[in-house]
């Protein structure tokens, strides 16, 4: 962040090429940038609001639809249903221009247009899909016009026996792949348009803008200074079919005989118009609102020029449509409009201005749809959503046109299938309008574009969502299950981003809200599950034992602490913060579930307290405590082990590369290595917690836990690996007869670890530990199975003779002071839970009873992955407790992976 003493408008941190220059990065100042947007060169950014804009947009929304189609609307659904569906259809197309306003000005936009402003306001899952989706559409829509021009190229100059006028004009041959020939002709001069790049666009752009204009004041002109006439129209439908339509010039009869529909069969294609149909024709021909957004990366000023350059288009589109309807419903006749869709040459004053503004602008919507879609592709491949596949069309020339993209695109228009579009783009759109949903929640800043709120964002998006479904329900559904597949996939394969897109602050708020409704007042035994917090001293030694936790967790909450020893007062800033970039990247690495928390201290002790303490937030609170085992091991560097954390793999989105990670962490420590922490101040640790009511887990030998090898396809997946507990307090053996709180919390311990997938193919055995001269041991098998059965555990019971190791330990001490033994103790509910059983006397254990309870524990670990042990309670003595720990060593050696735990949290219940 930069210092207090920096400029409050520094706009260097806004980089154009995301680089400082030369002495003034943050390596001169020792600050770091706040937000460096990698932006086109200026070079790139030419265009202005009306060239950029206005004109793409007019065009697009213009297309072949205002020469061709405008009596085709008025032909089939009457004046009224027309100007019905021309309102209706701009009532829509307003709703979702002012969202993409509002997107546009929410922050920097980039190249992208569309794509880019919906990907960093929602996230690359949604941002991809509807990108992706967005570029078919144009890649459809390109492929539409073109397909319209050749429509309109053929309907004068095609072949059609017995047609009037010159007997040459009407010369080129007609048929299926003769029309795609003349598109393939068509769709080449657009694409060498488009590889030239966007100046050379634009001012072919503003040349046809100018020649529709003057097309079109022709027309307007016509209908005052052409008298009526009358006009022989043929088809050829299997025969000659003629009809005789009119122009009648302004005439109260003609527009009563226009007013109401009259659906009949269009003679292009011989179907069946309906409401629906003509709609969907008409509302084609509006929805070009996107041309000017995907020029976005050539926009002098996109957050000024998009939302003003495309109100003002649309405005200036509706007013042309408006009066052409009024026009063409005053003058001229039914038969004229539903038998001639190009009656606008027949009644100009010089026809062939109309057949040039025809070819205009549907070359002008092809080329907007190709450079717009290639715009698209290219935003899509440098931020790496599908991999190889787009990954050459991050090339760009030196003047920055993305020349593979427009090739790309330009392949795919070949192939496209037309009648996709119409739907597609109101998808597009739609998804527009919900971003604005999301825009107007108060967890956000706001865009500087003012004009909307929740109420029209709402209004949009039913209003797309029922004319979607009204003009066709099967591609509707279509386009939006492929649109969740796409964000399905690219949730699980796109790369961490940091675009501070908006599910973060919704998540956030939702976060919030649920936590206020976690009351810890209404906690249960029966929705226990354990939150975590495992320290690290050093993650290069704790890789293995970090990643059984958070199997372990199953789905509770799980947070690595760290305690950094050092005192506040003696150091200029917090030297914590920084490292928080470090750990998330250990977690991203290793791929768990954890958060991170971390604390300065001045002991180990205090700082595990603090975090004991403070670490979560309301029901959301660590309730166990997990550590490594306190031994003199010489721990091995899983850094060096895996290939997450080797150098030469790249770096992360947040800039924490492999080499920056093995330098924050220090080496492992060798034998003679000092530690941080004491055996009195790590048993006080572990004290410290029981006394705050948090459950101890003490993990050991992890490090030989390999996983991999335990439940790989070579050992049966799984088969015979077997999750061993002890529930026996080793230390107190006269408490066999017992299964306390602290034995059911390791039964369910396990239990939750045999639930997790990786580990189901396991096996959960139970140690009934018994003496041949006691008879009850039938009983108590019985009862820990009743038990078990109740719990819903299922696990063998594995009966163990330990005569020897048992007579060690009642050597020199009276049978009878037993609780095991006294009368009617025997017979005690297994589930009584006495607290003198989890009481440590270290006095009565000798040397000799600990090796032999861990040469027992040892002799019964044949295919055991891991080993739940009961852990006691530190003495009440601290003088004892170095004691303690060489005990707890002696007792779990070299027995492989092991997990001491000492449970204070009924978790059990029986009860549904």
């Amino acid at each position: 962040m930069s210092s207090e003493s920096s400029p409050l408008l520094n706009y260097r941190l806004f980089s154009v090429t995301g680089e400082l220059p030369e002495g003034e990065g943050p390596g001169a100042q020792g600050e770091e940038s706040v937000c460096s947007v990698a932006t086109p060169p200026e070079q790139r950014r030419r265009l202005n609001t009306f060239f950029g804009v206005v004109v793409p947009t007019v065009l697009s929304m213009f297309s072949i639809v205002v020469f061709m189609r405008i009596g085709f609307v008025i032909g089939h659904a009457g004046f009224l249903q027309a100007l019905l569906m021309l309102a209706v259809a701009y009532i829509i197309i307003t709703l979702t221009i002012l969202s993409v306003c509002a997107i546009s000005t929410n922050g920097a936009v980039q190249g992208g247009g569309a794509y880019f402003m919906i990907s960093r306001t929602l996230g690359p899952e949604f941002g991809g899909s509807i990108g992706l989706m967005f570029y078919l559409a144009n890649v459809c829509a390109c492929g539409v016009y073109i397909l319209g021009l050749v429509e309109a190229i053929l309907d004068v100059f095609g072949k059609i026996s017995g047609a009037p006028g010159p007997a040459g004009l009407h010369a080129l041959p007609q048929g299926y792949w003769f029309s795609l020939l003349y598109a393939t002709g068509l769709l080449l001069l657009c694409l060498l348009v488009c590889l030239v790049g966007a100046e050379i666009y634009s001012k072919a752009s503003f040349l046809i803008f100018l020649v529709v204009t003057i097309v079109l004041l022709t027309i307007l002109v016509s209908f005052f200074a052409v008298g009526p006439q009358h006009f022989s129209i043929a088809h050829q439908d299997g025969g000659n079919v003629t009809y005789s339509g009119s122009f009648t010039g302004f005439n109260e009869s003609t527009l009563r005989g226009n007013l109401y529909e009259q659906y009949s069969r269009d003679y292009t294609t011989n179907s069946m118009m309906s409401f629906a149909t003509v709609f969907a024709i008409l509302f084609n021909g509006c929805t070009g609102i996107m041309a000017g957004s995907n020029m976005s990366g050539e926009l002098r000023d996109p957050s000024v020029s998009i939302p003003k350059g495309t109100i003002i288009a649309v405005g200036y589109t509706f007013f042309i449509y408006l009066l052409l309807f009024f026009m063409v419903s005053f003058t001229c006749d039914r038969v004229l409009l539903l038998q001639d869709n190009g009656f606008f040459r027949r009644i100009n004053v010089w026809p062939p201005f109309v057949t040039i503004g025809i070819y205009s602008t549907s070359l002008s919507a092809s080329m907007s749809s190709l450079i717009g879609a290639s715009r698209i592709l290219h935003a899509l491949a440098k931020d790496q959503l599908f991999g190889v596949l787009t990954a050459p069309a991050k090339i760009t020339s030196k003047s920055g046109n993305p020349w593979v993209a427009v090739l790309y695109t330009w392949a795919l228009v070949q192939v496209t299938e037309p009648p996709f579009i119409r739907v597609r783009r109101m998808c597009d759109e739609r998804v527009s309008v919900c971003v604005c949903v999301y825009l107007t929640l108060p967890c956000r800043p706001r865009p500087t574009f003012r004009f909307f709120s929740w109420h029209t964002c709402v209004l949009g998006l039913v209003s797309c969502f029922v004319m979607m479904f009204l003009i066709n329900a099967v591609y509707t559904s279509a386009s939006i299950v492929l649109m969740l597949l796409l964000l399905v996939f690219i949730h699980y394969r796109a790369p961490t981003s940091s675009w501070g897109y908006i599910s973060q602050a919704l998540i956030f708020h939702q976060v919030r809200k649920y936590l206020l409704l976690l009351d810890v007042r209404k906690e249960h035994v029966k929705f226990w599950r354990p939150q975590i917090l495992l320290m690290v001293a050093n993650p290069r030694a704790s890789c293995q034992l970090i990643k059984f936790i958070n199997d372990l967790k199953k789905g509770g909450l799980y947070v690595l602490g760290h305690v950094e020893i050092g005192d506040l007062d003696t150091v200029p800033s917090d030297p914590i913060q920084p490292q928080y970039n470090f750990w998330l990247s250990l977690v991203d690495r290793l791929n768990v579930k954890a958060f991170v928390d971390l604390t300065l201290s001045q002991s180990v002790r205090q700082g595990a307290q603090h975090l004991l303490r403070i670490t979560g937030l309301g029901g959301m609170k660590p309730n166990t405590l997990v550590l490594g085992f306190y031994d003199s091991c010489t721990p091995d560097d899983y850094f060096l082990q895996d290939p997450a954390f080797r150098d030469g793999l790249e770096n992360d989105h947040f800039g924490v590369d492999n080499s920056a990670l093995q330098a924050h962490f220090p080496p492992v420590r060798d034998r003679e290595g000092s530690k941080a922490l004491g055996p009195s101040a790590y048993v006080s640790l572990v004290s410290d917690a029981l006394k705050m009511g948090k459950n101890v887990c003490l993990g050991r030998y992890f490090h030989l836990l390999e996983k991999g090898a335990l439940f790989g396809k070579g050992q049966g997946q799984g088969q015979g690996v077997a999750i061993d507990v002890w529930p026996l307090n080793l230390l107190r053996p006269d408490s066999a007869s017992y299964v306390d709180v602290c034995s059911l919390f390791l039964l369910q311990m396990a239990c939750i670890l045999n639930m997790v997938p990786s580990w189901r193919a396991s096996r959960l055995r139970i140690f009934l530990c018994v003496e041949s001269g006691d008879d009850g041991w039938v009983g108590k098998e019985a009862k820990l199975r009743e038990l078990l059965g109740k719990l819903r555990i299922k696990a063998t019971i594995k009966i163990v003779a330990w005569d020897a190791v048992a007579a060690l330990h009642w050597h020199n001490q009276p049978r009878a002071a037993t609780p095991g033994h006294a009368d009617g103790e025997a017979e005690r509910t297994l589930a009584d839970a006495p607290t003198a059983a989890s009481a440590t006397h270290l006095g009565r254990v000798s040397e000799e009873y600990l090796d032999a309870v861990n040469q027992l524990v040892r002799s019964q670990a044949l295919h055991t992955a891991v080993s739940f042990l009961y852990l006691p309670r530190p003495p009440a003595d601290t003088a004892q407790y170095e004691k303690y720990l060489e005990q707890l060593d002696r007792v779990t050696r070299d027995l492989g992976p092991s997990l001491l735990i000492h449970g204070l949290t009924p978790v059990t219940c029986t009860e549904l």
